[in-house]
């Protein structure tokens, strides 16, 4: 067996080659580097009239319109040239003058000019598209196909004499032009050793100028037109790296049929004959000769075969396949060079080199012993991990490296984990220990133990690793899937668990379980103003008040940025869940101390109680959000115990939103105006723009019901842009029909907070061109409460303006007084609280006679609101109140009616004056 072993070798090797196709890829590229050992010109009898760039450049953007091919045809007459081929595509119809130039000249031709056909694959894998000239031009031509077949490597190689079309078969172009017979030939091999730059080309426009060296070298000639310009894409791979065009592939074509160098390949007897005696030779000649002269005998013989091979090639149009020969005669090398090596000994060398490397440049310790577990074998990971140098250690016990465990558990036996590694898949048994370095210090081993059988007996080995870091990082990632890093409290998922918990002991003796989501009231102003460090220093002091207030046995739990959660059990005699939610209200009503730095910080809470506040922990904590929604709403820095009703408020809420919107684009809201007169006279001064919506089914909705959802909507900022609009726009038509009546409207705090509103008020007076005195902007205390600095700054400008800012609803907040000092303000509006009860109640007369003296001295103008009653007017007027507005002079009411009633009332008093 060992005889034939060689032999045996070849046979194999040839009939993987064969059965994976690799013998036809080393068969082409012999047959190229052939054509590149070889060198031929072309005969000079095709001739490339070439589309390139200085063509595209001189007549302009391709594709070009046929008249011109028509002109190049009759230049191409002129010459006297031959056989004209067009490599261009001619399927679709262009200018109909054009294409009747074109018609014409082929018609002058006498037929002989060539046009092409090719199929173009379908984008979705489907039948091909076979283009062909359109049939006026067909009829005056002969038909040629243009196609090649790309092979597998992406090179083209072989060239058709043609293809059946539809029921026709078509010639190819090359075929046509060299006037051979298409009719049932096999496709050939171009002869790639004809130079493609020998290959005669002249430029399409010096065709078309005329120029008479040009149209001499087309004289008798065989034309292809065609791109060559890189821009048109028309490019093929060939052999040996090199990147044609279209026109020079047909070209190369063409003489290799006029040059008889239509090559094809030998008939595979040759083939077989030669593995035939180069195998007969090697069986010969295998013991009777040295390896050297075996060698010299197969490299001669390759020599020798592809020598004749490139003569036969260059002389006859055949393509002699050594490729198989070539295979067999590497296979017998190879065989060589493997009957001569000792491979037991190179690979146990090899092996043992590669261990002592790897084991050396181990980032983990190694550690081998030998069958009485003595160390043999230490390596510079194991030195790193437990702190012996491989003098110290090599010759000692493996439990050298092990402690002994608190709880007394057994060391490790390296012998039964590495027996039990042979039973396992993969042969490891991995161990975790406590080992002990050389200073005495214990930490956690991870350690990965196998065995053999080695020429001295059993070995054992195992790969260690220090997990100490591993074991922190782990319970890290433990406690922050447990609780939140900023904090320290809880998170979401252990609050969930624990409510799990409670609700389910709650279940089996009967309790309450009470869930607080508890909500920071104004905390992303404390992040705007004074950065998210500060603010997490507030977070953390509110976690700490928080766990301080709660108790033993309550969990308490950061939710969100700024939401956070308390659960407890209500037990007997346990103080009463909502005793409890008011007693962690009021412990922020002390100040939060952070640093040098104070904070008076509101929370709001929410309280979903087991079972009527929910059923499950998802229940209670959606529940325990409806009544912190609630609580932001109406009843901030207290509490709201969940019931049904919220829910059905806050949906209600939800529907009346989506209903806004709707009204918004549907253009549903109206302005209505209340006057504001001069009370000693009545006379109209102006009027406040109040905001009406006109319900498709409700009719008229009262603004107390839908403006406090709008305020605190993604509407806001929308609404009140249209009513400022609305309100300029009426105002400037009064304006235009000459009356001057001043307009104001309500601020929200959205308007100020969103944008720059002193651009958008200049850019809203120069849209309508409203006089800007005409326009009053009201503003409450809860807007001139956000960023003061920059509603000032934003106040000041507007005034710059001329457009007046009043201070609306004052007396009702607790720092009122300080506005009128801070804040560039052009008058103020009395509440009608203090009005309403102005006569009986003497408290709301100093109040108010206090504001009109103050406001007076302040330089400020004062409008009373809720006058009902003409006492009440009279009243105010002694006191000094110049204007007024009220139910008694007039209710709100649509632009129409206001204008009938009051300003055309109006402009009658002052003609008659």
């Amino acid at each position: 067996m060992k005889r034939y072993r060689p032999h045996i070798l070849v046979v194999t090797a040839l009939a993987v080659v064969l059965s994976t196709g690799w013998h036809s890829t080393l068969r082409n590229a012999l047959t190229d580097l052939r054509f590149a050992w070889q060198s031929r010109d072309a005969s000079g009898n095709v001739v490339v009239v070439a589309i390139d760039a200085p063509s595209i450049d001189q007549i302009g953007v391709w594709p070009w319109p046929r008249r011109l091919h028509a002109e190049l045809l009759h230049r191409l007459e002129a010459a006297r040239a031959q056989d004209i081929a067009f490599d261009v595509d001619f399927s679709s119809p262009s200018d109909p003058a054009s294409d009747e130039a074109f018609v014409k000249a082929l018609r002058e031709a006498g037929g002989s000019t060539i046009l092409p056909s090719f199929k173009q694959p379908a984008p979705n894998g489907g039948a091909a598209h076979i283009n062909r000239p359109q049939k006026p031009f067909s009829n005056q031509s002969w038909p040629a196909l243009v196609n090649v077949a790309i092979e597998s490597d992406g090179l083209v190689r072989r060239y058709p004499f043609g293809e059946k079309l539809g029921d026709a078969l078509m010639p190819s172009m090359a075929v046509v032009l060299a006037g051979q017979d298409a009719n049932r030939r096999p496709p050939f091999l171009i002869d790639f050793s004809i130079r493609a730059t020998s290959v005669p080309t002249v430029s399409y426009a010096d065709v078309l100028r005329g120029e008479t060296a040009t149209l001499d070298k087309l004289r008798d000639k065989k034309i292809i037109i065609g791109a060559t310009a890189l821009e048109l894409g028309d490019r093929f791979s060939v052999p040996n790296g090199r990147i044609i065009s279209g026109p020079i592939l047909q070209a190369l074509a063409a003489e290799s049929i006029l040059q008889n160098r239509m090559l094809r390949w030998t008939s595979d007897t040759g083939m077989i004959l030669g593995l035939a005696v180069i195998c007969l030779l090697m069986v010969y000649s295998w013991r009777r000769f040295g390896p050297g002269v075996r060698v010299a005998i197969l490299i001669s013989a390759g020599a020798l075969s592809e020598l004749v091979a490139v003569l036969v090639q260059a002389k006859w149009p055949f393509i002699i396949d050594t490729s198989l020969f070539h295979i067999a005669i590497v296979a017998y090398l190879t065989a060589i060079a493997l009957d001569e090596i000792d491979f037991r000994g190179l690979l146990g060398r090899i092996a043992e080199s590669r261990f002592h490397r790897i084991a050396m440049s181990l980032g983990d310790g190694l550690v081998c012993t030998d069958e009485d577990q003595s160390i043999t074998v230490w390596n510079p990971g194991a030195s790193a991990i437990f702190g012996y140098m491989p003098a110290e250690i090599i010759g000692r016990p493996f439990e050298t490296l092990c402690a002994v465990s608190v709880d007394g558990d057994a060391r490790p036996s390296m012998r039964d984990a590495a027996r039990q590694a042979l039973l396992v898949p993969g042969g490891a048994v991995v161990v975790e220990f406590e080992g002990r370095r050389k200073n005495g210090e214990t930490f956690p081993v991870e350690a990965s133990f196998s065995g053999w059988q080695g020429t001295d007996g059993f070995q054992y080995g195992a790969i260690l690793r220090d997990i100490s870091v591993r074991k922190r990082e782990a319970e890290r990632v433990r406690y922050l899937a447990e609780y939140d890093a900023l904090t320290g409290l809880a998170n979401r998922n252990t609050l969930h668990a624990g409510l799990a918990g409670m609700i389910a002991d709650a279940r089996q003796h009967p309790c309450e379980v009470a869930l607080l989501v508890i909500g920071l009231d104004g905390f992303q102003s404390i992040n705007d103003m004074l950065g998210h460090s500060a603010g997490d220093l507030v977070l953390q002091a509110v976690a700490t008040r928080l766990k301080g207030q709660a108790g033993d046995g309550a969990i308490v739990a950061r939710l969100s940025g700024d939401e956070f959660a308390i659960a407890r059990e209500g037990s007997d005699g346990a103080e009463p869940i909502a005793e409890f939610a008011e007693r962690i209200a009021r412990a922020f009503e002390a100040p939060l101390a952070t640093g040098a730095r104070q904070h008076r910080v509101r929370i709001s809470i929410g309280v979903a109680v087991y079972p009527a506040g929910g059923c499950n922990t998802d229940e209670l904590l959606s529940n325990g959000h409806l009544a912190l929604s609630k609580a932001k709403l109406t009843r901030r820095g207290s509490h709201v115990i969940f019931e049904s009703a919220i829910r059905q408020e806050l949906e209600n809420r939800l529907t009346l939103e989506s209903e806004l919107a709707l009204a918004a684009d549907r253009g549903e809201f109206e302005l209505f105006y209340q006057p504001q007169v001069r009370l000693i006279d009545a006379s109209l001064v102006g009027a406040e723009a109040l905001i009406r919506w006109r319900h498709p089914v409700r009719g008229y909705v009262s603004p107390g019901e839908f403006m406090p959802v709008v305020n605190s909507s993604a509407l806001s900022e929308r609404i009140g842009n249209w009513v400022m609009e609305t309100a300029c726009r009426q105002a400037r038509a009064w304006e235009l029909s000459g009356d001057s009546v001043r307009v104001a409207i309500n601020l929200s705090p959205s308007q100020l907070q969103s944008g720059d509103l002193a651009h958008s008020v200049a850019g809203m007076l120069e849209a309508t061109g409203l006089t800007p005195s005409l326009l009053e902007l009201e503003v409450t205390e809860d807007i001139l409460l956000h960023d003061e600095a920059r509603v000032l700054d934003m106040f000041k400008r507007i005034q710059q303006l001329g457009v007046h800012v009043v201070f609306d609803d004052f007396g009702t907040g607790y720092a009122s007084l300080s506005y009128l000092k801070k804040f560039p303000l052009d008058g103020l509006k009395i509440d009608r609280s203090f009005v309403l009860d102005l006569l009986a109640d003497s408290d709301d007369a100093a109040i108010v006679g206090s504001t009109i003296g103050l406001s007076k001295q302040l330089g400020l103008t004062v409008v009373a609101e809720g006058i009902e009653n003409r006492a009440t007017a009279d009243f105010l007027v002694s006191m000094g109140c110049e204007q007024g507005q009220g139910y008694f002079f007039g209710r709100p009411m649509p632009a129409e009616a206001f204008e009938r009633q009051f300003v055309a009332s109006e402009r009658a008093a002052v003609s008659a004056a």
